[in-house]
C-alpha cells in the first residue's frame, strides 16, 4: 500500500531532521512534510473505494450462491414430479431432493461464511492501516505543536 510508503517517508524525514538542542524537538521541512499527508490524503478514497467493492463483491457472490441453491433445488422438485409414478422412484428421487438441497445449503453457507470472512480480513487490515496511519498523524502533529 502506498500509503504505508509514504508513512515511512514521514517516519524518515523527522529521523534525519536536526535536534534543536536541550529539547525533545527537530527541524523539519514544513512544506515537504504537509506535501506528503496531502498524498496521503489523496491516497485514502482509494482504500474506502476497496473496501466498498469488497462488500459489494461479496453480496453479489451471496445472490448468486441464493440463486444457485434455488436453481439445484427447483431442479430436484422438477425430478421428484417426474419420478412419481412409481413408489421405488419416488422414494429415490425424496432423497435426492433431501441431498441435493443439503448439499446446495451447505454450499451456501460455506460460499457466505468465505464471503463475509474475506470481506472482514480486508476492512480488518485496512482498518488497521486507516489507525496506524491515524496515530503518526497524531503524533506528527503533536510535536509539530
Amino acid at each position: 500500500m502506498e500509503i504505508f510508503t509514504l508513512l515511512e517517508t514521514l517516519e524518515d524525514i523527522i529521523e534525519k531532521s536536526r535536534d534543536i538542542p536541550f529539547s525533545n524537538k527537530c527541524i523539519i521541512d514544513k512544506d515537504e512534510f504537509l506535501d506528503i499527508i496531502k498524498e496521503i490524503r489523496l491516497k485514502l478514497p482509494d482504500e474506502i473505494k476497496q473496501a466498498k467493492w469488497v462488500k459489494e463483491e461479496r453480496q453479489r457472490i451471496l445472490v448468486e450462491a441464493k440463486g444457485e441453491a434455488d436453481d439445484i433445488i427447483k431442479e430436484a422438485e422438477n425430478r421428484i414430479i417426474s419420478m412419481i409414478d412409481e413408489h421405488e422412484i419416488t422414494k429415490k428421487a425424496y432423497e435426492k431432493k433431501v441431498e441435493i438441497i443439503e448439499t446446495a445449503n451447505e454450499m451456501s453457507r460455506e460460499i457466505k461464511s468465505g464471503t463475509e470472512e474475506y470481506a472482514d480480513g480486508v476492512l480488518a487490515g485496512i482498518e488497521v492501516a486507516l489507525e496506524d496511519a491515524l496515530k503518526v498523524i497524531r503524533n506528527n502533529r503533536k510535536e509539530l505543536k
